[in-house]
């Protein structure tokens, strides 16, 4: 089993918010399933987090909703709705037909 995991930062807490940042880390050394085209291109796999559960993703880690100290409502900082999904992927067929010199 390879694991490939997904980080999307939603515009807010929710999981149907709108994604603005990605990335993408592939366990399976490009042998498990690619992630599906952007509808525009750099743009994210999935508009939503929604989107991500309803292709089979796993969510693992939500945002932690912590409000900013008073006075700091307006800095700049972290993006703060992260969202960590995964799915694992069998790859004993692909090092099977590897051992077998196929």
């Amino acid at each position: 089993m390879r694991q490939q995991v997904l980080s999307l930062w939603m515009a807010g807490s929710a999981l149907d918010e709108n994604v603005i940042a990605w990335a993408f880390h592939d366990g399976t050394n490009g042998t498990g399933p690619a992630l599906p085209d952007p509808p525009q291109a750099g743009g994210p796999p999935y508009s939503t987090g929604l989107r991500a559960l309803q292709d089979g993703w796993m969510l693992i880690q939500s945002a932690q909703l912590i409000p900013p100290a008073p006075g700091q409502e307006r800095e700049n900082s972290y993006l703060e709705y992260e969202f960590i999904f995964e799915r694992r992927v069998d790859i004993s067929e692909e090092v099977n037909a590897l051992d077998l010199g196929e």
